[in-house]
């Protein structure tokens, strides 16, 4: 009798253990941040350089599509944000945001004509690496973390400020409600690419 007592205690508590580690491995799982590389083709941009919290963008955004639609500009994708400081390391007022917004090739004889903070420009083609922040999450630091921390074991270095395209509207100031593309341009580590 005490034997058949002490086999179920130990399969119970086998069982429990299996529960546990199986619920702790799913956890640590589902929070992975999924990260692809993805090679851009080279696109013409136009561009400003907003100033200021990134939730009082909405009105920069209107002026600039407002200028596309006023110089018969044709957009042709999402707007992006490059973002040109770190705002753990500058005040908001002082956060600097490149707002892109892809066009049409022909848009290029404009440059130089816009102003002083908004111009069109050609981008080269990109390697990127890519996280999705789903609609949902307020707080992409644990996404550009796992971005990061991929890309250099993966031999990849951060070729330019990291940016961020938005899949749903970005002038809905609900930043939390918003599916985005987190990415960061890279080329191999120098090191890796000799190899």
């Amino acid at each position: 009798m005490k034997k058949t007592k002490v086999w179920s205690l130990l399969f119970l508590v086998t069982g429990l253990t299996a529960v546990c580690v199986g619920a702790i491995f799913a956890k640590s799982t589902s929070d992975r941040t999924s990260v692809v590389i993805r090679n851009v083709d080279k696109q013409v941009v136009l561009y400003t350089i907003y100033r200021g919290s990134y939730d009082k963008t909405g009105m920069a955004i209107d002026k600039l599509f407002a200028l596309a639609g006023r110089k018969k500009i044709s957009t042709r994708g999402p707007i992006s944000y490059v973002y040109l400081n770190n705002p753990g390391h500058v005040s908001k007022e002082h956060w600097l945001t490149e707002i892109r917004i892809p066009v049409g090739e022909e848009a290029l004889k404009l440059a130089g004509t816009l102003g002083e903070m908004t111009d069109v420009k050609a981008l080269p083609a990109l390697e990127l690496v890519v996280a999705v922040k789903p609609k949902g999450q307020a707080d992409p630091r644990p996404i550009y973390d796992s971005l990061y921390a991929w890309l250099y074991k993966q031999g990849y270095v951060a070729a330019e400020d990291p940016m961020e395209t938005f899949l749903t509207d970005a002038k809905g100031g609900d930043y939390a409600q918003m599916k985005t593309e987190i990415m960061v341009p890279v080329q191999k580590h120098p090191k890796q690419s000799k190899q």
